[in-house]
């Protein structure tokens, strides 16, 4: 008696998956391969990072960080900076909620070509922007530099022995308001703020929409005001949408240098346009400029890497049991 034996199937090589994931693994290293060289080139001397020959084992040094951290005012330059990138965050935050959430929610005239310019606002590139804003911030500057209150608090600061005394931390956060708009931070975080304005507002209209309307309604039926339903049933439901625009107007803000080398001075400088002074007569000092850039790094993705779980939230916001 003879047994059947079944043939043997041919087991078909997953090409397709093959293909993703090696997609993904070329696009991951695209993207970390220029970090990985940022961080390895600040630990290197100037004699190494120059070298004609690639040099695959050299001496770790903390030379360039010391550099920056003591001698180039890298205190007062990260106050500019935070102070920037949170203050036009907070703001844009602010007025780009209420926006969206009466595009989404309200009726009026022009609603949806509002709704759709928005973005269309976005697309001018910033650089063609900056001479007239500059003109402009010029014409302005009077109005703030002699405000009465502006003209004490500088009086303040001057005389004030906390602000004079030494060290970069004190005298820059004295330092904020007594600047002007062309030379100080104000106008900086303005122009921002403006500028992010329109696609967050973009952003969260989205986030808006997917909360179902039936929550607001209840809210409405139980006697809560427009501003009450949008404070206590709307922004809960949004931190994922904040999270997100958060994120992406302090990268702008934290990243930017052409718009900060414009409008800041010397003692106001941001962390990006400190870093292209190491381009000198001397040559370019990319131990220096490799150690900043690390610096300049580490916050932006800190701040994605705390806000993964809000992220991860606001995707599932609205969401509705069938």
């Amino acid at each position: 008696m003879t047994m059947l034996t079944k043939p043997v199937e041919k087991r078909r090589i997953p090409w397709q998956k093959i293909s993703h994931y090696g997609l993904l693994i070329l696009l991951s290293i695209a993207i970390l391969l220029p970090i990985y060289v940022i961080i390895l080139t600040s630990f290197k001397r100037q004699v190494v990072v120059m070298s004609k020959s690639p040099v695959w084992w050299f001496e770790p040094t903390l030379n360039n960080y010391n550099e920056i951290l003591q001698n180039h005012n890298f205190v007062r330059h990260l106050i500019s900076s935070t102070y920037v990138g949170l203050v036009s965050t907070v703001l844009t935050l602010f007025v780009s909620s209420w926006a969206a959430y009466a595009i989404a929610r309200m009726k009026f005239f022009g609603r949806g070509v509002m709704s759709n310019a928005t973005l269309l606002v976005r697309m001018v590139p910033p650089v063609v922007l900056t001479v007239p804003i500059f003109g402009l911030w010029r014409q302005w500057e009077s109005l703030w530099v002699n405000a009465p209150w502006h003209m004490r608090y500088v009086e303040w600061v001057n005389n004030s022995a906390l602000c004079t005394a030494q060290g970069d931390l004190l005298d820059a956060t004295c330092q904020i308001f007594a600047d002007g708009l062309t030379d100080g931070r104000l106008g900086l975080i303005l122009f921002y703020t403006a500028l992010n304005l329109p696609f967050v507002i973009w952003l969260l209209v989205g986030f808006i929409q997917q909360i179902p309307m039936e929550l607001e309604e209840a809210a409405i039926v139980d006697g809560a005001s427009p501003f009450q339903v949008f404070r206590q049933i709307i922004s809960p439901l949004m931190r994922g949408g904040y999270a997100v625009a958060a994120i992406f107007t302090f990268r702008i803000a934290w990243n930017e240098m052409i718009l900060g080398l414009i409008l800041t001075s010397r003692r106001t400088y941001t962390l990006p346009v400190k870093t292209t002074l190491f381009i000198d007569q001397a040559g370019v000092q990319w131990g220096l400029i490799m150690a900043m850039g690390t610096l300049i790094l580490l916050p932006p993705l800190l701040l994605t890497f705390f806000s993964a779980r809000q992220i991860i939230q606001g995707m599932t916001a609205g969401a509705v049991k069938g």
